[in-house]
């Protein structure tokens, strides 16, 4: 019954069992969900990318026909053939140049050479109309990095160039040569203009050139993915999470049919999840708020019925355990205020009625008591004062002062009938005396005392240990041909302590004992071969100390008879006399 839960216990414990299946489904649809929109965002990240570097190429690859178109030019071929050398036929070379530039949506520059002539057309006003210079150099017939400095500083740009004749590879040889370049910049405003769409920073990236930035380009964290992803990269696409400063990044990059550059994009990873992030704090805080509100209801419910059902419960334990004086002091301020009324009144009647009752019951106990008393005492009287009589009539006057010696503190001990209560110490004083008046009167008796300093401070009642010592005088010794002897000693338990009076006397048969024991069990208080004192003694014991206490016969060993008095320890203290 004490290992039951309480109802608030059963309640907090229902509150948890429901709410951890709804935390386990939630945790793993939020896995499962997380780990479907972050594959969703990876393929949607790489094929943005892939959009852009697709938009990129398209424009490049449109760049790329340029010197083709202008090399196919009626006019152009005209001033190259040398029919057209006129300041009027170069300007309208010019015009032409300029015209299918702007053509397309990134700034270029497109340029005729004319090396035989020594002559360049551009529409990039710092080189149109300068002279060439003899420059041996591979023609760069794919797109190449280069730097231009006309403009005053370097730019960065990429150069397309195709010669007439085809196949020509010096220089000097050529008849024309048609040339297309644009700034990186074009490339870098594209990046920006997909980092505001997308909240990413890209960038291009050549192993064997500087990285092409967009404007906010972190220059740490690129050269961290460049070291991390890069370098090993293979293919024209791919994605890779790797950590930098303890932070995940998803990194993508694809790479450019026309450039042969990787256009390198990265987002940190709880961008990504951050969706579904926001939205499990959310569940979170709401599963937090519903605990709350289920542990606020646990405690009212506790505060109103599981505190005064434990008031009543304890009420009525330490009503089982004695204790009547123990009344409910708090106020439920419900139902349960009229139940504690009620009970308090109820507990104050038993209290008062059992007082009653136990009242009267120790005065009867006390009247017995001192009854059974003087039944002890005439026995022993008659037999001293005859000895007393014998001695004084024989003029023995030391034993006749011994006598009466020993016999006065015997009875001035066991005339103080008040007090009921006294120590083992008291107990075995009064045997020395009762015993020393044997030893004088048979002359054969010898005794002895062995009971340790710790137990001659126990309580015990009056009057318990004489009759043991005087029934085995007079019914194991006194048969007996020779000398007897007594032994007393004690032992101590946590619960009982124990009294043995053992002589050497003519003894009982197993039979005898058992009649004995069954004799002592009865409550009849005839008089027998026993005497009134031992049966007097067991019931005192009995009934001052409880269930557990009285006495107990055995044959000794060598001989005789072992009568063992029990009485529980801590009944109560010696009274002062």
């Amino acid at each position: 019954m004490r290992n039951r839960l309480s109802i608030f216990s059963k309640i907090v414990v229902t509150t948890v069992l429901l709410l951890i299946p709804i935390l386990l489904l939630y945790s793993y649809s939020n896995r499962i969900a997380s780990s479907v929109v972050e594959k969703q965002v990876r393929s949607s990240n790489l094929n943005q990318l892939t959009f852009l570097m697709n938009q990129m190429d398209s424009i490049i690859e449109n760049l790329s026909v340029f010197p083709v178109i202008i090399s196919y030019d009626p006019y152009i071929r005209e001033f190259i053939s040398g029919t057209g050398e006129s300041l009027k036929a170069q300007a309208r070379v010019t015009e032409k140049l300029s015209l299918q530039s702007v053509s397309s949506a990134w700034s270029n520059d497109l340029t005729i050479e004319l090396p035989v002539a020594k002559k360049i057309l551009s529409s990039n006003i710092y080189v149109n109309g300068a002279a060439t210079r003899p420059e041996e150099r591979p023609i760069r017939t794919t797109w190449t990095y280069d730097q231009d400095r006309s403009r005053g500083y370097p730019v960065g740009t990429f150069i397309r160039e195709i010669t007439e004749p085809a196949n020509s590879n010096a220089y000097n040889d050529l008849t024309a040569m048609f040339q297309v370049r644009f700034p990186v910049q074009n490339m870098s405003d594209m990046l920006d203009i997909h980092k505001k769409e997308n909240r990413s920073d890209p960038f291009f990236y050549h192993p064997n050139e500087e990285t092409i930035p967009n404007s906010t380009l972190s220059s740490a964290t690129a050269e961290s993915i460049i070291r991390a992803v890069l370098n090993d990269a293979s293919g024209s696409s791919g994605q890779q999470t790797i950590s930098i400063d303890r932070e995940k990044y998803l990194v993508s990059y694809v790479k450019s049919r026309q450039l042969g550059w990787y256009l390198v994009d990265y987002v940190p990873v709880e961008r990504i999840v951050s969706p579904i992030m926001t939205a499990r704090n959310w569940f979170y805080c709401s599963i937090a708020l519903l605990l709350m509100m289920s542990i606020v209801a646990a405690f009212l419910l506790y505060r109103n019925v599981q505190i005064p059902l434990h008031k009543m419960i304890r009420g009525v334990q330490r009503m089982k355990d004695g204790d009547l004086s123990w009344r409910i002091n708090y106020k439920a301020k419900s139902e349960f205020d009229d139940l504690i009324r009620h009970y308090n009144e109820m507990a104050e009647q038993i209290q008062r009625l059992i007082e009653d009752v136990y009242t009267e019951k120790l005065r009867s106990r006390d009247a017995t008591l001192k009854q059974l008393q003087s039944q002890i005492n005439p026995h022993f009287l008659y037999n001293s004062l005859f000895f007393i009589i014998n001695s004084a009539m024989m003029d023995d006057r030391e034993a006749v002062i011994s006598m009466t010696e020993n016999l006065a503190e015997f009875y001035r001990y066991t005339t103080k009938v008040e007090n009921q209560q006294v120590t083992v110490a008291d107990e075995l004083n009064l045997v020395r005396h009762y015993l020393a008046i044997h030893h004088l009167r048979m002359g054969r008796l010898a005794y002895i005392i062995n009971v340790s300093e710790t137990m001659l401070s126990e309580p015990i009642s009056r009057l318990i240990l004489q009759p043991l010592v005087e029934n085995a005088i007079v019914h194991g010794i006194e048969p007996r041909i020779g000398g007897g002897m007594i032994g007393i000693t004690g032992e101590q338990g946590d619960q009982y302590n124990r009294i043995h009076v053992t002589d050497n006397g003519v003894g009982m048969k197993d039979a005898e004992l058992d009649q004995l024991r069954e004799r002592l069990a009865q409550k009849d208080s005839s008089t027998d071969e026993l005497g009134s004192g031992i049966r007097n003694v067991h019931q005192r014991l009995r009934y001052q100390y409880g269930e557990g206490s009285g006495l107990s016969f055995r044959n000794a060993p060598d001989g005789g008879l072992i009568v063992t008095a029990t009485w529980t320890r801590n009944c109560g203290g010696v009274d002062s006399e």
